[in-house]
């Protein structure tokens, strides 16, 4: 059996379907049941930020794919380890790699994993294509977007390669890898706004903010080092974090997912 925290979000749920699809036993955990899993797919509420609550739902489990959320990674692993499971998958952050000092909780996760004598596997994409989904609610009432360093560019992944790399992790051969997870090309949010643009059939107009502003709306939802830490990646990332990984490509056998490609499933979201 894999059990699949954050089992109903933008990377758990199309890994869940993924592992379904490939024939997998599956348990996906969430902290509230989500509509639409697979069928023969189990659903079990749990909350990461307890790994008590997760001991039950790892009994019997194979493999494990863990998200860094709370502030126990030792305990989550231990919980796995209770379970049975032989093989413990972590959706880490590429910011883990490359600016160790803003992204602590990640690497804590990291060091936790590759420390349990477990079978394990670190992925670290950067940003994920449906970040832009923060600009639904701004594109709906007015077609604006807005973002800092507008021009500047990274190479942003799909959710869904990151849950099809992790599934390809968690059905094994991947033991002692890390794998850097990004898109096939670097855009800008100048660019991204104009795709939407273009997907819509109708002007949005993008309003370029300033690192102030922005870092205003991230401490609502980012500890601060994570917030000075992602700002540093937006406006001024380094050689690596402009990389295109290969990554990606290996582990899929093909070319990782445009951003268009994503914006085409989502599209309707914007309207």
């Amino acid at each position: 059996m894999i059990v699949v925290t954050g089992g109903t979000g933008n990377v758990g749920r199309p890994l869940v379907e993924a592992l379904a699809a490939a024939g997998e036993r599956v348990t996906a955990v969430a902290r509230r049941p989500a509509e639409g899993l697979p069928a023969g797919v189990a659903f079990r509420a749990a909350d990461l930020a307890d790994p008590r609550t997760l001991r039950p739902v790892f009994d019997g489990a194979d493999a494990v794919l863990l998200l860094v959320a709370g502030d126990d990674p030792h305990g989550l692993v231990d919980a796995a380890k209770a379970g049975g499971a032989r093989r413990v998958v972590l959706i880490s952050s590429q910011g883990a790699g490359t600016r160790p000092d803003h992204y602590p909780a990640p690497r804590a996760f990291e060091a936790a994993v590759t420390g349990s004598g477990l079978g394990w596997t670190v992925l670290r994409p950067g940003g994920l294509h449906s970040n832009a989904l923060a600009w639904v609610p701004s594109v709906r009432s007015s077609r604006t977007v807005a973002a800092p360093f507008g021009d500047v560019g990274l190479p942003t992944v799909d959710p869904a390669d990151v849950a099809e790399v992790a599934a390809a992790a968690l059905r094994g051969g991947h033991d002692g890898a890390v794998h850097t997870l990004t898109g096939p090309a670097p855009t800008t949010p100048r660019e991204r706004a104009a795709a939407i643009a273009a997907a819509l059939g109708e002007p949005v107009r993008f309003v370029e903010q300033t690192a102030d502003e922005a870092r205003s709306q991230m401490r609502a939802f980012m500890p601060a080092p994570v917030v000075e830490g992602t700002l540093a990646i937006l406006g001024a990332p380094t050689a690596a974090e402009r990389r295109v990984s290969p990554d990606v490509a290996r582990v899929l056998g093909r070319a990782p997912r445009t951003f268009a490609d994503w914006l085409a499933r989502v599209v309707e979201a914007y309207r």
